[in-house]
Parts: structure tokens; sequence; C-alpha cells
């Protein structure tokens, strides 16, 4: 799959239309574990949420490092199933290229989608021989994310006085535009943009809610 990893744009941005929000939570009840995959479709234009969907099921994957997208893309693709409207790019919370093996969950899933991808990271991925610097303090400041000369993100602040994220193409999208699209979804109410902010309420949401029952 790396070798089929796309880095340009495959899309014209001002076709994008829908944009969803994609994040998974976890819970153990006694030996086993649950998750949960949250959805949440964005209209770009208006900002308004068009659409929320959840799937949840019991996770049989064991918790790897760097190897989460095994675990996680199981419950997101049965999410995807759910919706009504389909999105013309989705944002992940999580890592796209900024992977050790350049295969974070929002790359991984987009040869599943078929959609560009993009990865919203809340803290930093170590990867082994990468570097950066913090960006200047201001609104919109990035910096490069680079291992042996290849740029594998951004760390990107998006308010001033505000810790940044870290930000990084999935696939089908280049790194400016992938940018482009992270700060047109960030409001004054969080660094983080609406979409994965949203599914990001959403999964504890839907976690509660799904223990409140079962108990």
């Amino acid at each position: 799959m790396r070798s089929q990893i796309d880095l340009t744009n495959r899309f014209i941005p001002s076709d994008i239309q829908y944009v969803a929000g994609v994040d998974l939570a976890y819970w153990k009840e006694g030996d086993k574990e649950y998750g949960v995959a949250c959805i949440v479709v964005i209209d770009r234009k208006t900002m308004e949420v068009l659409e929320e969907v959840s799937y949840s099921d019991e996770i049989h994957v064991p918790y790897l490092p760097s190897y989460l997208a095994f675990r996680e893309l199981p419950l997101i693709l049965e999410a995807v199933k759910l919706l009504g409207v389909i999105p013309d790019l989705y944002m992940f919370d999580g890592n796209g290229y900024l992977h050790p093996r350049n295969m974070g969950i929002a790359t991984h899933a987009s040869f599943y989608l078929n959609k560009p991808t993009i990865g919203v990271a809340k803290n930093y991925y170590h990867i082994d021989g990468a570097q950066y610097t913090d960006p200047e303090n201001r609104e919109g400041a990035y910096t490069n994310i680079a291992k042996d000369g290849e740029i594998y993100g951004q760390v990107l602040r998006t308010h001033q006085d505000v810790k940044p994220i870290y930000i990084s193409c999935g696939n089908w999208i280049d790194l400016e535009t992938t940018r482009e699209f992270v700060l047109e979804f960030v409001t004054k109410d969080s660094r983080l943009p609406i979409t994965t902010r949203f599914a990001d309420i959403m999964t504890h949401r839907e976690r509660k809610r799904i223990n409140d029952i079962r108990q």
C-alpha cells in the first residue's frame, strides 16, 4: 500500500462540499475490550452538522503501537456504511503520513474509502529520526516535521497562545491543502477543527450511552 500513497490533490478543492470527522473510543468490560467509531459529517459552506453515525463492537485485535489501524479500521468501515451523506473528504483524529511506516489510520483508511484523507493529532507521535521546531506564537504558524529530508507532516498553531496540533496528509491530498482545510474548520472555541472535535465529543457521549445501557 505504501507505494500507492499519492500526496498530491486528486480533486479540485472548491468541489469539496461535505467533510467528515472520524474518531474512536475504547473501554473494557471484564476481560473484553470494546470500541465505538463515530463519524460527523459537516457541510463546508454552512459549517452545520448534517449527519452523525456510530458503530460499536468488541475489539479482537490486541493493542500494538503504530498498528492501531488494524484495530480501528473495521469499526470505521462499518460506521461508514451507515452514512446517508457521502463525505468528499475525511479528517481523522490521528495521523496519516506522519507515521513510522507512513501508514497511520488516515492513510490506511483512504484505500478503503477511496476519498482524500487528513490526519489531525492532538499530540506528537514520536518517529525515530524525525525533527521539528515549534512554530511561532501566532495563528496559522507552522513548521515541518521532517526525517532525512522528507516531510512527514506539520506542527500547526491554530490560535495564538495555544498548544499546536500535528497534521499530515492521509492520501490523495497535498500538505498545503491539508493545512488549509484544517484551518478552515477551526473556530475560536478550540485549537482543533470542528470535524474531529465534534467526532471526539460524540465518542464520549456514545461510550457513556452504551455503558449506561449495559449496566
